[in-house]
């Protein structure tokens, strides 16, 4: 039960920002992912490492959405008015998704050749889908140029997320120290 609700709040989430910042507004992503999150935060039996996750996500938005929008590659609706930060809303996406990581994304944590395929593959068609579908942002000409820089960011980015996902949990008993993997 906990897994789905996990997968479809963190879609609710991207539905509620890219469909407010296709209108101009972040403030619905704000409370989609404050609400999420503190769902997930009551339900997680380790929210030390959920919050440091959460950090770590926000960071990497930052670098990953950053670049892509500092480089004019990537046009952000209701983005910031500092060229080269990563939008607000974007960042509670990135906050939110951290939250799947140890629940609906966990198989990723021991598989990082997945992480770096659907980082780089997956993560750019749900923003051509947010680009499509809702005008919550644009792609310079040629398009495949950024959308290869959002997928080489995340391509980076999740694999790194995964990893620190399965490094931060405490070993289970039997498990060695810091993977949550048995022998």
């Amino acid at each position: 039960m906990h897994f789905w609700g996990n997968l479809i709040g963190n879609q609710l989430v991207w539905f509620c920002a890219v469909a407010g910042a296709g209108r101009g507004l972040y403030w619905p992503a704000l409370v989609a992912a404050a609400a999420y999150v503190l769902s997930q935060l009551l339900l997680s039996p380790h929210p030390a490492v959920d919050l440091k996750l959460i950090a770590l996500a926000i960071g990497c938005g930052l670098v990953v959405d950053g670049v892509a929008g500092a480089s004019g590659l990537v046009v952000y609706a209701a983005g910031n008015a500092e060229r080269g930060l990563a939008p607000v809303w974007i960042l509670a996406l990135w906050a939110s998704f951290a939250m799947t990581l140890t629940v609906s994304f966990a198989a990723l944590q021991r598989r990082w050749q997945l992480a770096v395929l659907v980082g780089l593959l997956l993560a750019p068609l749900a923003y051509v889908s947010a680009a499509r579908g809702f005008s919550s942002l644009t792609f310079a000409t040629p398009a495949w140029q950024g959308i290869a820089v959002l997928g080489i960011g995340w391509a980076l980015a999740l694999p790194l997320l995964a990893t620190c996902a399965r490094r931060w949990q405490p070993a289970r008993r039997g498990d060695p120290v810091g993977t949550g993997e048995t022998r």
